[in-house]
């Protein structure tokens, strides 16, 4: 799991950049839509809900924009019906590659998608080609320049977590898929401050990538999670801390 945490963690501080830019906003407000026209549009009766709300705070989008989002979702505004999709393939030399979509015009995105795996070395697979590699489940991040990795870990394992990463400044936590929402209150319970809590995907094999290939999968990565359709894209790759670092 250790090459997941740490690109999650680089993942975690470009989206900071990123929310200064009102660049992450487009995704949250879809999720935000999706999770109330799915499941209602009251938080503490849909988890998918609280949890966008929790992070749409984390990226400090204001209650009027949240709110709008919820209430197309709900039907009570007018908006766009989003749809949402899975894309399964693989990146330079073999890299597994899984893709969470919410659009409004699937034919399109899958024609971009195409576009871009095929102008860097990779290629669409069939569905059901990768998401074996993956396994499903919920992460949540602390943040901090003092965390306490002590009582964080003692925390983490009384709540029922799976496994726990430091990085500088962050700390990532996870779980079994079911047992997110437990672990999440038992921590805010204790005082913890949460930066953002969902669900993901980790690989359970890897492909080791240097030099050439490293440098084009990140260039793939950053690509992909820049397209507004893109949720969030999950790769399977080992990349060595300095080249990591340049990301």
């Amino acid at each position: 799991m250790s090459g997941h945490s740490k690109w999650s963690t680089i993942k975690h501080k470009k989206a900071k950049v990123d929310a200064q830019r009102g660049k992450i906003f487009t995704k949250i407000i879809r999720e935000l839509t999706i999770a109330a026209r799915i499941g209602g549009g009251d938080p503490s009766a849909n988890p998918r809900l609280r949890t966008a709300i929790d992070n749409a705070r984390g990226a400090n989008m204001p209650k009027d924009t949240m709110d709008k989002a919820i209430k197309k979702g709900t039907g009570e505004l007018p908006g766009v019906t989003y749809e949402e999709a899975t894309y399964e393939g693989y990146g330079p030399s073999g890299v597994a590659l899984f893709l969470e979509v919410l659009t409004d015009n699937k034919n399109r995105t899958t024609s971009e998608i195409r576009h871009l795996l095929s102008r860097y070395g990779g290629n669409l697979g069939e569905s059901g080609c990768v998401s074996w590699i993956f396994a499903r489940r919920g992460e949540i991040t602390l943040e901090g320049e003092k965390l306490d990795e002590d009582s964080i870990m003692e925390a983490s394992i009384d709540a029922g977590a799976m496994d726990v990463h430091f990085a500088e400044g962050l700390c990532l936590i996870y779980s079994a898929l079911e047992d997110l929402e437990s672990v999440r209150q038992a921590l805010a319970q204790k005082g913890f401050h949460i930066a953002k809590a969902g669900l993901t995907r980790v690989p359970q094999n890897t492909v080791a990538l240097e030099g050439k290939s490293a440098e084009t999968m990140l260039k793939l990565m950053d690509i992909l999670e820049d397209h507004d359709d893109v949720q969030n894209v999950y790769a399977n790759f080992d990349i060595p801390d300095e080249i990591l670092q340049e990301a």
